[in-house]
């Protein structure tokens, strides 16, 4: 619990103002998910699959494929780490509601692992 630290809450910005600061706080977001160990295998992953679609030659609907299903994975992780972080925040001793709410998480990105092994799969095979 180290981690929390309470600040006072920022002016909301408007306009031009909020798409700085809506890009100020998504690039602090990717430096929160970089610490994640399985956020970087992730990325070493997709750099994999993009490598043996590039050496298969791929066509671009499937290239497109699965930078898009990669996408999503990163941000099912993104989302997956939210979780970890409130609920560690919110339970940090046991709670089934916290285990729950983890494994819900995990499942979430598990799925869509599965469906970018699928799609690497299918893409390299046709």
């Amino acid at each position: 619990m180290a981690d929390h630290v309470d600040l006072p809450r920022p002016p909301r910005a408007e306009g031009a103002h909020h798409l700085l600061a809506s890009a100020r706080h998504s690039l602090g977001g990717l430096r929160r998910l970089s610490r994640e160990t399985a956020f970087r295998h992730e990325l070493i992953a997709g750099a994999a699959g993009l490598a043996l679609l590039l050496t298969a030659r791929a066509g671009l609907a499937e290239i497109l494929g699965a930078v898009i299903l990669f996408l999503l994975l990163l941000a099912a992780e993104a989302l997956n780490t939210a979780i970890e972080v409130v609920v560690d925040h919110l339970a940090p001793g046991w709670a089934e509601f916290a285990r729950d709410a983890k494994d819900l998480g995990s499942l979430a990105v598990l799925c869509l692992i599965g469906a970018n092994l699928a799609f690497l799969g299918y893409a390299l095979a046709t």
